[in-house]
């Protein structure tokens, strides 16, 4: 057995030590003022109704809410980018559990703002069967109470890490959803929410799994 999520991402955040420190403190300055500043009473709570919506997929194919739903239950995860190492790293979690998650009949989606093609460049990097959806603006992510307004302190760390994330959304606003992993029934009804503005921090599939078993 290989080593388990959460020792893949402790093994990432240590490099975090090994970055230039005027980038590296610049991360972790950000990433403690979201922590501090993130309301999770303004995320959309267990028994709310996940909002309609029509997103592409990464071959740009139209995608409802309606139409998973139809399905059965959605899980769904919001994550960052494909530029994120801790968000690769859930996504590739997910799709090693993807079959005991489609086994008890539930579909799982990823969402990002980030367009089509880079949705695409995700989906072959980590080899994901399932859909990625391109939240583009981050509309759903905003409305579910999880977008992340960066501080333009950043904008030089994305320069430098990813070229900047201007081609990769669509825009410059550099707003990101906090990563959130929900489960909704099939009536559209949250059932479980999970919302983690330490985004060093994953869910593990497994506890979504067990989310699946009960409801």
């Amino acid at each position: 057995m290989g080593p388990t999520l959460a020792e893949q991402l402790h093994d990432v955040t240590c490099k975090v030590d090994t970055i230039p420190p005027e980038i590296r403190d610049a991360i972790l300055d950000a990433k403690r003022d979201i922590e501090t500043s993130f309301d999770p009473s303004k995320v959309i709570g267990i028994g709310d109704q996940l909002p309609e919506f029509e997103l592409s997929d990464a071959s740009g194919n139209r995608v409802s809410s309606a139409s998973l739903l139809a399905n059965g239950p959605v899980l769904i995860a919001f994550y960052r980018g494909e530029w994120c190492p801790f968000c690769n790293l859930a996504l590739r979690a997910f799709q090693q559990r993807l079959h005991d998650i489609t086994a008890k009949g539930v579909t799982f989606v990823a969402i990002s703002p980030e367009l089509p093609d880079a949705s695409l460049t995700t989906v072959e990097k980590n080899e994901l069967a399932f859909p990625v959806l391109s939240d583009v603006g981050n509309g759903l992510a905003r409305r579910l109470g999880i977008v992340w307004k960066q501080p333009d302190t950043l904008r030089p760390v994305f320069e430098h890490l990813s070229g900047g994330l201007d081609a990769r959304n669509g825009d410059d606003s550099l707003e990101v959803p906090v990563p959130t992993t929900l489960l909704v029934d099939r009536t559209g009804a949250v059932r479980n929410v999970h919302a983690q503005p330490d985004y060093f921090q994953r869910l593990d599939p497994a506890v979504a799994l067990g989310w699946i078993e009960s409801l």
